[in-house]
C-alpha cells in the first residue's frame, strides 16, 4: 500500500462539515499529486456511488469510494475530523474518513490491497491507533501496515499488551494482535492476521488464504483450524454433534472495494466470538475464488450479504439461508448468525435457489409484495433503457439526415450507395428499428429474470416476442414477464428426483415454461391485452387541449419526484414505449418531448440557483451547481440528487412544480420529439424547438425562484451575517446549537 497513500494524502485536521466537502478536500490532495486528472468528474463519480448507498459505518467511519476514469492509479486519502462528518451511519457522524479512488480498470493486486484496508477497519485497535496518531507520516504508516519505528520482522506490526506475549511474523504485511498473558501468534502467510484473546491460546495460519485478512483468496475461515482458542468449539445446535456450527457466506457490494471485505471481516469476527465456523466468499472487484464444494456441502447454513446479484447462487440450494444487504453483515453480524442457526434448528431450507431473486437481494428480508413487484418491473426497465437510447437516437439521426420519409426507404441489404446521404440515413434508421424490436422482449425477459433468475429468461423473451406478434405491445411485455417469472417459480417448487435435477435448467424448465407462457399469450390473455393497448393508443391519439396539458403536467410531476428513481422511470418508460415504433403517432412524440423537457428542469434550476444566490448554498453545493449545468442540458435528472439529498423538503417540491409547468407548456406548444434522449443536443429533431426551449426555461425559472424563496425563509443561523460580511465560512453552514430543519 506504500504506493497508494503517503503523508501528503493525510489530513489530520479535516475541517469539512459535509460529506461532499470532505470528499473534495481529500480529492484535492489526490489532484495535487497527479492521482486524479479531473476533480469535478471524479467527485461526480463519488457522489453517484454515494447515492446508491451511504458509505458511513458504525464506529465513526466514512469510506466514500468509487471507480472512475479520472483516476490514474489506485489511491487512498485519509482525513480525521474533530467535529465529525455525517456519512449516513446509524450511530452518528464519522471522524475517520477514507477516500478510496480506483481506476476504471484497476488491477487485481491493487484492489486486493484496498480490500485489506477495508478489513483492517473492523479492527478496533487499528482505528484507535489512527485516532491517536500525532502526525500525518505516522497515520500513513499505520494505514500501510507499517510500524512507525523498525521492529523485528520486516514491516510487521505487533501489539502485545500481556505479559510474555510473543509475536513472530515473517511476512511484510502480517499483523498480529495479542492481548492476553502468554498468547502466541505465528503467522507465515502474506496478509495473514491472527487475533488471540485467551490465555495460552495459539493461532496458526500455515496455508494461503486460510484465515482472515486474505481477501484475494475469496475464501476465509474464522475458526477452521483445529488449534483455535479454548472454548471456541461449540456444539452444533442443529444436529447436536461435537463439531462447531458451520456457515458459508457470500459478500458483495456495487463497487466491490470496501463494503464487500468489511462485511466478510465482520462475519468472521462474530463467528469467532460465538464459536461458529464462518467461511466467506468475497465477490469483489478483485474477482473471487469459489468456495470449495466440499465446504459448501458440509455447511449448516448460508448467509448472503450483498447489494448486487450473487454469482452462481445455485451452489447454496437446499440449506438454511439468510439473504440480506451487505451493510447488515457489517452492523449486525451476530444477529445474522443467530437467524441462520434458528432456521437450521427449525429445518427451514431453500428449495431451488437461495434467496428469492437477483433484484430482491439488495434489500432487507421481509419486504412486501408491492416492493418486490416494483423491483421486478424496474429490473426489466433498467435492461430495456439502453436499447431505447441506442435505437431511438439512431432512428432520430436517420430522420435528421434523410427526412421523415426515410422510413419508406428500401432495405439497405438491397439498395445501398456509399456516396448517398439517404443511404446512410436509411442504414441508421433501419439499425435503430432493429434495436427497437428488442424492447418488449428484453423488458419481459428481464422482468422474469428479476423474479426467477436465469431460468426466467427463455419464457420471458418468448412471451415478449409473442406480445409483439399479436400487437399487445408494452402492456403485453409487462404481462409476459410477470407470467414467465411466476411459471418458472412454480416449476421450481415441484419436487424433482435427484437424478433429473441436472437437466432441469437446460431442458425441462425452458421447455415447459416456454410452452405454458406461449399458450397463455397466444390463446388466453394476449387478445384482451392487445385490445387494451390499442385502446390506450387511441386515447393518447385523441388527446388535445386541456387534457393534453394536464397529462403533460402529470408527467412533469413524475419526472421530478424522485430524480431518476422508480416514479421517474415509469414516466420515462411510458413515453419511450410510445415512440418505440417505426412511425410513432403525433401524440406519442408530444409525450416524449414533455417528459424530456421536465427531466431537464431540476439540475438546470439548481445550477441557476447556485449562480444567482450562491450564499444560500454551501461550497460543495456551489461546485455541484457547475456540473449540474451540463447534466441538466444532457437530460440527466440525477444531477439534482446532491441538492435533493441535502434539502429534500425544499428542493423536491420546487422541482415538481417547475417540472409540471414545463410538461404542461410543452404539450400546449405542441412540441414533438422522436429521440428518447439527448437534451438540448437533439433540439434540431424537436418540433417547435423555440417554444420547447421556452417551456424548459419557464420551468427552470419557476423551480429556481421557489428554491431561493424557501431557502431564504429558513431561520438564519447565528453569526451568519458576520461570517458572510467577512468572507469566511459559508453563511448557510450550521453552527453548534443552531436549529435547522431536519432533512428527511
Amino acid at each position: 500500500m506504500s504506493d497508494m497513500i503517503t503523508a501528503d494524502l493525510v489530513d489530520l485536521d479535516l475541517s469539512a462539515d459535509t460529506k461532499e466537502a470532505a470528499a473534495r478536500a481529500l480529492a484535492e490532495r489526490m489532484v495535487a499529486l497527479g492521482r486524479v486528472t479531473d476533480l469535478e468528474g471524479f467527485l461526480a463519480d463519488v457522489a453517484a456511488r454515494e447515492a446508491q448507498m451511504p458509505t458511513g459505518l458504525d464506529g465513526g467511519i466514512g469510506i466514500p469510494h468509487c471507480r472512475s476514469e479520472h483516476v490514474t492509479e489506485p489511491t487512498l486519502a485519509f482525513g480525521r475530523s474533530a467535529a465529525g462528518v455525517d456519512f449516513g451511519a446509524a450511530d452518528g457522524p464519522a471522524d475517520l474518513i477514507f477516500l478510496i479512488a480506483a481506476p476504471a480498470g484497476a488491477d487485481d493486486a491493487h484492489l486486493t490491497i484496498l480490500a485489506s484496508l477495508a478489513r483492517q477497519l473492523m479492527n478496533a485497535d487499528f482505528t484507535a491507533a489512527l485516532r491517536s496518531a500525532g502526525d500525518a507520516a505516522t497515520a500513513a504508516a499505520l494505514i500501510r501496515g507499517e510500524k512507525p519505528t523498525p521492529a523485528a520482522g520486516t514491516g510487521a506490526t505487533a501489539d502485545t499488551t500481556g505479559t510474555g506475549a510473543t509475536a513472530n511474523t515473517t511476512d511484510p504485511v502480517a499483523t498480529t494482535d495479542t492481548t492476553a498473558t502468554g498468547a502466541t501468534a505465528d503467522t507465515t502467510n502474506t496478509g495473514a492476521a491472527a487475533d488471540t484473546t485467551e490465555t495460552g491460546a495459539t493461532a496458526r495460519t500455515p496455508d494461503t488464504g486460510a484465515t482472515a485478512g486474505t481477501p484475494d483468496t475469496g475464501a476465509v475461515s474464522a475458526a477452521a483450524s483445529a488449534e483455535t482458542a479454548p472454548g471456541s468449539t461449540g456444539r452444533d445446535s442443529a444436529g447436536g454433534s461435537d463439531r462447531p456450527f458451520r456457515i458459508v457466506a457470500v459478500t458483495s457490494c456495487p463497487t466491490g472495494i470496501a463494503h464487500t471485505y468489511m462485511a466478510a471481516e465482520s462475519l468472521e469476527n462474530a463467528g469467532r466470538e460465538e464459536g461458529v465456523e464462518v467461511v466467506v466468499e468475497t465477490q469483489g472487484s478483485a474477482g473471487f475464488t469459489r468456495l470449495d464444494p466440499t465446504v459448501i456441502a458440509a455447511a449448516d447454513g448460508v448467509i448472503l450479504a450483498h447489494d448486487v446479484a450473487v454469482r452462481e447462487k445455485d451452489r447454496f440450494a437446499g440449506k438454511p439461508t439468510v439473504d440480506t444487504g451487505v451493510k447488515a453483515a457489517i452492523n449486525r453480524p451476530g444477529e445474522l448468525i443467530g437467524e441462520v442457526r434458528d432456521k437450521a434448528a427449525r429445518g427451514e431450507v431453500t428449495s431451488a435457489s437461495p434467496g428469492a431473486t437477483p433484484v430482491e437481494r439488495g434489500g432487507e428480508s421481509g419486504e412486501g409484495y408491492g416492493t418486490k413487484l416494483r423491483k421486478w418491473l424496474m429490473s426489466g426497465v433498467s435492461y430495456m433503457v439502453p436499447f431505447v437510447a441506442a435505437g431511438g437516437l439512431l432512428i432520430a439521426l436517420g430522420f435528421a439526415i434523410g427526412g421523415y420519409e426515410i422510413n419508406k426507404a428500401p432495405s439497405v441489404t438491397d439498395h445501398f450507395v456509399w456516396t448517398q446521404a439517404d443511404s446512410w440515413a436509411a442504414l441508421l434508421f433501419q439499425i435503430g428499428g432493429v434495436a427497437f424490436a428488442f424492447l418488449v422482449p428484453v423488458l419481459a425477459g428481464y422482468i422474469a429474470y428479476g423474479m426467477a433468475d436465469r431460468p426466467g429468461l427463455v419464457p420471458g423473451f418468448v412471451g415478449g416476442s409473442i406480445a409483439l406478434t399479436i400487437n399487445a405491445g408494452f402492456l403485453g411485455g409487462l404481462a409476459a414477464g410477470l407470467i414467465s417469472g411466476a411459471v418458472v417459480l412454480a416449476i421450481q417448487r415441484v419436487p424433482i428426483p435427484k437424478a433429473l435435477r441436472g437437466i432441469m435448467p437446460v431442458v425441462v424448465i425452458p421447455l415447459v415454461s416456454a410452452a405454458v407462457v406461449g399458450f397463455l399469450m397466444f390463446v388466453v390473455i394476449g387478445k384482451p391485452i392487445a385490445s387494451a393497448q390499442s385502446g390506450m393508443t387511441d386515447w393518447l391519439g385523441g388527446l388535445s387541449g386541456t387534457n393534453a396539458v394536464l397529462l403533460g403536467a402529470l408527467l412533469g410531476l413524475m419526472m421530478c419526484f424522485d430524480l431518476g428513481g422508480p416514479v421517474n422511470k415509469v414516466a420515462y418508460t411510458f413515453a419511450t414505449a410510445g415512440i418505440a415504433v417505426a412511425d410513432p403517432s403525433d401524440s406519442a412524440m408530444k409525450i416524449m418531448a414533455a417528459v424530456m423537457a421536465a427531466g431537464m428542469v431540476p439540475p438546470l434550476a439548481m445550477a441557476l440557483a447556485t449562480t444567482v444566490r450562491g450564499r444560500l448554498f454551501n461550497a460543495a453545493e456551489r461546485e455541484n451547481g457547475k456540473a449540474a449545468w451540463v447534466l441538466g442540458a444532457s437530460f440527466i435528472s440525477e444531477g439534482a440528487i446532491p441538492f435533493a439529498a441535502a434539502d429534500p423538503l425544499r428542493v423536491i417540491p420546487s422541482s415538481m412544480v417547475g417540472g409540471a409547468v414545463t410538461g404542461a407548456l410543452s404539450m400546449a406548444f405542441d412540441a414533438t420529439l422522436r429521440a428518447p434522449h439527448g437534451g438540448i443536443f437533439v433540439v434540431p429533431l424537436i418540433g417547435n424547438p423555440l417554444l420547447y426551449l421556452v417551456a424548459v426555461a419557464a420551468g427552470v425559472c419557476v423551480t429556481t425562484a421557489l428554491v431561493i424563496l424557501l431557502k431564504g425563509l429558513r431561520r438564519p443561523v447565528a453569526g451568519s451575517a458576520a461570517q458572510g460580511a467577512g468572507g469566511g465560512a459559508d453563511p448557510s453552514a450550521p453552527t453548534p446549537g443552531a436549529k435547522e430543519p431536519v432533512a428527511a
